[in-house]
């Protein structure tokens, strides 16, 4: 009998045969599930599984050290570190969910991924506040407003924000309970909002885990662009995830290793040297600062 091709690899149609009936028999064990959407879910999974594994035509030892790696990434997740959700942003799959639940609508701010280190309850800061709380940076001026896409403002919408030190560490990855690069602010009457917090800089994704272990093996770099972090809600509006990057990082280049980086979120940071005057009068003795404005325009809430 002749043998048959299955993406690139030539087995017999009796091996065919067995491993499409396999497919076919787990996919019929929940045939029976209630919830519609959770049956496509697992009927799905199911096919592009087996599918992946047909495709590679997987040996045991690397099924073994798939599920050891799996096993790996479990350990090393706690309430302060998610291996899991690290994996699923270096391997693109975060982007791509993202681009699927937020699809472009008008003119309004693109999403990129949440990250592993948005904690919620972070402290309350005033319009102007600091959300470094002693963190090591170069001081930054953020401010912009909040519309919808209309062009209306969103008064009291809830931004969120938190970043890296200048060490490439948010204040989570130290061992001191520190709350530091991190708060939430509310939009002024006219949708304004500002505030003081550190210029961002390049810094890698832990590598020290499964997930890091794998990036080496395939030669990709672990380094994030500079970013700033944003969550903003407010009601009758998307909630909006998204960062902003530095114009001129040369990590954008040379590629970010969760794949956030969009045009529309790449924003100058102006340089102010020593001495300039701030906007709300702040005295930063001798050091140099930088300013940037980040205008965030939110879609309509789904229906």
């Amino acid at each position: 009998m002749s043998e048959t091709t299955h993406a690139g690899n030539t087995i017999s149609p009796e091996q065919a045969a067995v491993e499409q009936e396999l497919v076919d028999t787990v996919v019929a064990s929940f045939d029976k599930t209630q919830d519609p959407r959770l049956k496509q879910l697992m009927q799905a999974l199911t096919r592009h599984l087996h599918n992946f594994v047909r495709e590679v035509r997987l040996t045991e030892d690397e099924w073994t050290t798939g599920i050891e790696f799996l096993t790996a990434s479990g350990h090393i997740t706690d309430d302060k570190r998610q291996e899991f959700i690290l994996l699923s942003d270096v391997l693109g799959l975060s982007m791509q969910t993202i681009a699927i639940n937020n699809e472009a609508h008008k003119n309004a701010t693109e999403a990129t991924v949440f990250g592993p280190f948005f904690v919620a309850d972070a402290p309350e800061i005033p319009i102007g506040g600091d959300i470094a709380g002693g963190a090591a940076g170069q001081p930054c001026w953020v401010e912009g407003t909040v519309t919808d896409t209309e062009g209306k403002p969103v008064p009291g919408a809830r931004i969120e924000v938190w970043e890296a030190d200048e060490d490439g560490f948010y204040d989570v990855q130290y061992t001191d309970a520190r709350v530091a690069g991190r708060a939430h602010l509310f939009a002024d009457d006219h949708g304004k909002y500002a505030f003081w917090g550190l210029t961002p800089t390049p810094y890698p994704i832990p590598h020290d885990g499964p997930v890091g272990k794998m990036l080496e093996a395939v030669r990709r770099s672990p380094v994030r662009a500079s970013h700033l972090h944003f969550m903003v809600t407010a009601d009758g509006l998307r909630t909006l995830v998204t960062h902003i990057f530095v114009a001129g990082d040369p990590q954008i280049e040379t590629g970010d290793s969760v794949f956030g980086v969009k045009d529309s979120l790449i924003k100058r940071f102006e340089p102010q040297a020593a001495g300039t005057p701030t906007p709300d009068g702040r005295d930063l003795g001798d050091q140099a600062w930088a300013r940037t404005r980040f205008d965030i325009v939110l879609a309509p809430a789904r229906n």
